[in-house]
């Protein structure tokens, strides 16, 4: 879990820092700019994932509330009746 949350806190980050490098460059080559995006995109990726696991194990362990999500089962059961 702590694993998790110290690559989250990197990758949003590296986000940060590579999205500014790539948005404000002046004078860097057009290899630098993609360069910096794709590293920028990558951090958005692996923060996005981590933050949704975190959000998972802290439902799953009881420290945040579930969400408000039906079940398959009362899913299913509401289409039947039609009431969804």
């Amino acid at each position: 879990m702590k694993l998790i949350a110290i690559i989250n806190v990197i990758a949003w980050s590296g986000f940060w820092a590579f999205g500014y490098l790539a948005i404000s460059a002046n004078g860097f080559s057009e290899a630098q700019i993609v360069t910096a995006a794709l590293l920028a995109a990558g951090g958005l990726f692996t923060g996005i994932i981590a933050y949704l696991r975190l959000a998972r194990s802290a439902e799953s362990s009881g420290y945040a509330k579930k969400s408000n999500q039906m079940s398959a089962a009362d899913r299913n059961r509401a289409h039947q009746q039609g009431s969804i």
